[in-house]
């Protein structure tokens, strides 16, 4: 059974449009802290692009992530190790779009909150990243690990 706090793609489509490949609904937003790609760790990350319509929420949750924590902790818990936000892409193992076609969606420290992991070894259920979900909640986003026990890199826009 899916949470009810996870946004459907009708509903998704319903309020922010039907994802295209030029994403015309994205917007650039500057990072209050660099990112680091996860594949790339030398790669700084300085902007990503999301829906218009949740840009000031990702703004906010990533001040607030620095605020929370501070930048060397950040860092030392791999909290800005950047997965990805748009994708043009269908759900992974599935037909319908992701939430990153939409520009609702973004990935953290993917190499070791892994797909398919659950809440047993994803590194983003131990305790000490409580707060930075919490934070996630706060603004309206959800994080896939915790209202499903996978893909536990996974955050994106609630319902």
């Amino acid at each position: 059974m899916a949470s009810k706090n996870l946004l459907t793609t009708a509903q998704a489509v319903a309020k922010y449009g039907k994802p295209n490949q030029t994403g015309t609904y994205l917007t650039s937003i500057k990072l209050p802290f660099p990112l680091r790609l996860a594949w790339d760790k030398d790669t700084k990350v300085k902007t990503i692009r999301v829906h218009k319509l949740v840009a000031a929420e990702v703004l906010a949750i990533f001040t607030e992530i620095l605020e929370v924590y501070g930048y060397e902790e950040i860092v030392e818990l791999g909290i800005d190790l950047f997965g990805g936000s748009f994708a043009y892409r269908a759900m992974r193992g599935g037909s319908e779009w992701s939430k990153h076609a939409f520009g609702l969606a973004i990935d953290l420290d993917p190499e070791r909150n892994q797909l398919k992991e659950t809440s047993k070894t994803a590194r983003f259920a131990r305790p000490e990243y409580k707060k930075l979900i919490d934070i996630f909640y706060k603004h309206g986003w959800v994080s896939l690990g915790r209202e499903a026990n996978y893909d536990w890199m996974h955050f994106q826009k609630g319902v």
